[in-house]
């Protein structure tokens, strides 16, 4: 049974490896120095291959290789085992001829099948005027952060501007305001760079967005000026100008920390001293400042959306057909490249007999190197109350082409919307096929008609003793009164249960509180105002469900309505309520707008919330 299991485990491990993708992977370098040698590695993630097929080393001389080497690992943790190997082929190339070299695609056989590395280039640079006079002994790798300053000197004494310096590039220097702009600052050093200080100021005019880089910086060659340098892209922002005019990007000091050879110290007595023979010098390095000439845009037309850009505009609408009072969403996509933050939500006329909701936007866009490029949606709620057909007109986008330098407009399609009378729909309204709701007029109902039939008549004397509307005036009165002790009594018990109370006052208690934020956001008192309609919003949850003010938080909120069957996309939007105006409170921008859209969110929400329960 034992060797069963071995066997099972070895068949489950061997599975597990042949199952991942096999692949031929190779590292070489992207640059290089004419005259040197560099080292080409092609890499299989098996140890079951055969006839290893050598890349077509044009340009190159081989000095060494191929060279076969091996490795394989085992792990397994919380019991469970994973193994991998692979075989390394390894070549020392050589190039003495400056240019751009392509290293064709390698090949091996696994199972039978032709596994293909992909073809690589190599950038050759001639050979620099700083071929021998590198200081410092040579590049040396990573290491940015702070180092131990016992033997730093207070100034870069004796390192010239052309050993380490840094460049600030600008994608373009003419643009119109809210088109992007690459801004990049490159480090370039003939020395061990450990350690590099300074970030961008505050820039006047405009809209700064950081692009995300590594944080291990990794030098590549480069030639600048006929010296080749180990250079290294080191940030870089996307600048979106606000306003008009020449605007200036200043110049940036930047403090770096260098490991460079104390030249006067004799080796001999730094080994019996104990001392290491090398010497941090900090320098200050400062970037060129530049000038960005900013062109106001041409007149703006109606209706602009204030994108500046590349963009293309879609539509769709949830259905076309639907009872009265039921919702209906459209929603409206942006898609492109440019200051796609900015732009403002599109006005779409609705027939006036819609319930219209302020629209949702959803942004799903990413920082690029040319602007914010990705889609922005806009998701428009209405509700339509009366029957008949109605037309929703087109949306109309409008933006600044950076391409053609001038305004465009795009248009989404228009629909036909045919509403049903519903449960809860008006009987006594039309519409026209243009959505102008007309009413329905009574005629000729100043005078009635004559009611024919028998007459009924009374004899003289004849009185209501004894008759029955005599007895049912006694009786009548007699069982309201009953009804209403009734009522009276079980009123009196509720109102003495203070939970219950409490749950079905929670609903004016909120209002009541609303109200008062009402007031707040006339009087544009932002902190009392979301002070105020937090107050509400918790308030009619823990009246709602008497719970403790201990105990309120969202979690239990959301379990609290799970448990009475509110569905899941009203508790989801309460929860948005609660975020929403909790953001909004520090959330920069149009303070009188957040706050009107707080206001109806959280009356929208509550409403619904109280429909449910």
């Amino acid at each position: 049974m034992k060797r069963l299991i071995h066997i099972l485990i070895l068949i489950a491990l061997t599975v597990s490896t042949y199952a991942e993708d096999v692949s031929l992977r190779v590292s070489a370098p992207s640059s290089v120095v004419a005259g040197g040698k560099f080292r080409v590695q092609f890499t299989v993630n098996t140890q079951n291959v055969s006839n290893f097929t050598a890349p077509d080393f044009k340009g190159f001389e081989v000095i060494y290789g191929p060279a076969t080497s091996s490795q394989s690992s085992f792990q397994m943790i919380n019991g469970r085992t994973s193994q991998s190997s692979s075989i390394i082929y390894s070549f020392v190339v050589f190039c003495a001829h400056p240019g751009t070299y392509t290293i064709g695609s390698a090949s091996v056989q696994v199972d039978g099948k032709t596994v293909k590395s992909r073809p690589v280039q190599v950038k050759v640079l001639p050979e620099g005027s700083n071929a021998s006079s590198q200081r410092g002994g040579g590049p040396q790798g990573g290491g940015y952060s702070g180092m131990s300053s016992s033997s730093s000197q207070s100034a870069g004494q004796g390192i010239s501007a052309n050993e380490l310096f840094m460049t600030a590039t600008a994608s373009r220097t003419s643009v119109h305001e809210q088109e992007a702009i690459l801004l990049t600052y490159k480090i370039y050093t003939l020395l061990d760079l450990r350690q590099l200080d300074g970030k961008l100021p505050t820039l006047d005019g405009f809209q700064i967005q950081e692009i995300p880089l590594p944080r291990t910086k990794e030098f590549e060659l480069e030639q600048y000026k006929g010296r080749n340098y180990r250079t290294v892209v080191w940030s870089q922002y996307l600048l979106f100008p606000q306003k008009s005019g020449n605007l200036t990007i200043p110049a940036i000091n930047y403090e770096g920390v260098v490991v460079t050879r104390n030249r006067n110290l004799d080796p001999i007595e730094a080994f019996f001293n104990g001392q290491s023979g090398f010497t941090e010098v900090r320098r200050r390095i400062t970037t060129p400042s530049l000038t960005i000439h900013v062109s106001p845009l041409p007149k703006k037309p109606e209706g602009f959306s204030g994108a500046v850009g590349k963009f293309s505009v879609s539509s769709s609408i949830s259905t076309h057909e639907v009872d009265a009072n039921e919702a209906v969403t459209l929603k409206l996509a942006v898609k492109g490249s440019g200051n796609m933050k900015l732009i403002s939500t599109p006005e779409i006329a609705f027939p006036k007999d819609f319930e219209t909701y302020d629209a949702k936007v959803n942004d799903k866009f990413q920082l690029t190197r040319t602007g914010l490029s990705g889609t922005k949606e806009f998701e428009y709620l209405f509700v339509p109350r009366h029957a008949g057909t109605y037309e929703i007109p087109a949306a109309k986008f409008v933006y600044f082409d950076t391409e053609s330098r001038s305004y465009k407009t795009l248009t989404t399609e228009a629909y036909t919307l045919k509403v049903h009378k519903g449960k809860g729909g008006s009987g006594q309204n039309v519409s026209n096929y243009s959505g102008q709701q007309q009413d329905v007029q009574q005629l000729n109902q100043d005078i009635r008609y004559i009611k024919k039939g028998d007459v009924e008549l009374h004899q003289p004397g004849h009185t209501i003793f004894g008759t029955w509307q005599y007895w049912a005036a006694y009786i009548i009165p007699f069982c309201l009164f009953l009804l209403l002790l009734f009522l009276g009594r079980k009123r009196m018990k509720s109102n003495a249960n203070v939970a219950l109370s409490r749950g079905r006052k929670a609903n004016k208690v909120a209002l009541k509180r609303m109200k008062v934020a009402q007031k707040l956001l006339q009087k544009h008192d932002a902190a009392l105002f979301y002070d105020e309609v937090l107050r509400a919003l918790w308030g009619y949850v823990g009246d709602k469900f008497n719970m403790s003010q201990e105990s309120l938080n969202k979690e239990n909120i959301a379990q609290a309505l799970a448990s009475r069957n509110v569905p899941e996309e009203q508790v989801l939007q309460f929860l948005q309520v609660l975020n929403d105006c909790e953001f909004a409170r520090y959330a920069p921008g149009d303070e009188n707008q957040n706050m009107e859209n707080v206001y109806n969110s959280a009356i929208g929400a509550i409403s619904k919330m109280e429909d449910s329960l």
